[in-house]
């Protein structure tokens, strides 16, 4: 009988805290897997003795971004990548919101200011403020909002990003917030569990890139229409199988709407030390994956036999 391998793909910071890592790896372990914790950028990584490479914590992508997609092309054709290569691209850039948005899924209104865009201060002029971000992100980095009225202190965060040949995205603050970010958990397709989180943005005006990025997790019971809404995202998603996880945030507006904050692909916080069932669900997931994989001949370009 062949032996099932399994990578479990993080980083060194994934290693030190991500909580969920030794959960995920002694779950799928008692499950009879022959599992390794792998650093994405391990120089002598050999992923081909892989069934199924599954990424996790691999937070540090955001810091070396082309390395990291020419690492998911050339691993996603040495093993079965999840979530896909394509996946990760399309996903590694928030641009993803405006295809959502042309999809008609509700999201936070976006405007995108790329290198050379011309623009005043009043362009982040919004009756409750902006928040301002760079288009390629996670856990808040380089982010900040701006109350009303510091509309030329917002223009100043978005020109330096743009100095730095960063594409900027420009957001109303929606005071809702403050009741809490949504994060809806979908692991092989189906929804798994959600958790309610504490805002981030809680001092306006300051770019704080050492904050914790989850603070106040409880569990949550999402309403229908957020379901809907996490769906319709979901089905935007430029790929023909569902992806193994995806984790959708969502805010409500001013009217008490669910608008999707991020679509998260890549390697999201799945919060799976606060749901044991969602763990279940995650390595019964991975475990399908890796029984699909060993009949797999060959794999295509898009990481899909």
């Amino acid at each position: 009988m062949s032996v099932t391998r399994i990578a479990i793909v993080t980083s060194d910071a994934g290693i030190e805290y991500d909580v969920d890592l030794p959960l995920i790896v002694d779950a799928l372990r008692a499950d009879g897997l022959t599992v390794e914790t792998v650093l994405w950028d391990a120089p002598a990584a050999a992923w081909e003795r892989f069934d199924l490479a599954v990424i996790r914590s691999t937070w540090d992508y955001v810091e070396r971004l082309d390395d990291f997609l020419v690492w998911a092309d050339t691993t996603g054709v040495r093993t079965r990548l999840w979530n896909p290569a394509p996946v990760i691209r399309w996903n590694s850039d928030k641009h993803y919101l405006r295809a959502l948005a042309q999809r008609e899924v509700a999201v936070v209104p976006t405007r995108f200011l790329e290198p050379g865009t011309q623009f005043t201060p009043a362009d982040f002029t919004q009756a409750d403020g902006v928040v301002v971000k760079p288009s390629v992100s996670a856990g808040a980095l380089d982010t900040a909002r701006y109350e009303p009225g510091r509309h030329e202190d917002a223009a100043r965060h978005a020109q330096m990003l743009l100095n730095q040949g960063r594409s900027v995205m420009v957001q109303p603050y929606l005071p809702r917030v403050a009741e809490g970010e949504r994060a809806l958990i979908f692991i092989g397709g189906g929804f798994s569990h959600a958790i309610r989180k504490d805002p981030l943005l809680t001092e306006p005006g300051v770019i704080d890139n050492d904050r914790v990025p989850h603070l106040g997790v409880a569990p949550y019971q999402p309403t229908k229409e957020e379901i809907r809404t996490a769906l319709a995202a979901l089905a935007a998603i430029p790929s023909p199988k569902a992806p193994l996880f995806a984790r959708v945030d969502l805010v409500l507006n001013n009217i008490g709407e669910p608008v999707v904050l991020e679509l998260e692909l890549i390697e999201p916080n799945l919060f799976l030390q606060s749901s044991m069932e969602g763990l279940r669900h995650f390595v019964d997931a991975v475990t399908a994956r890796a029984g699909a994989s060993a009949g797999c001949p060959q794999l295509g370009l898009d990481g899909f036999c």
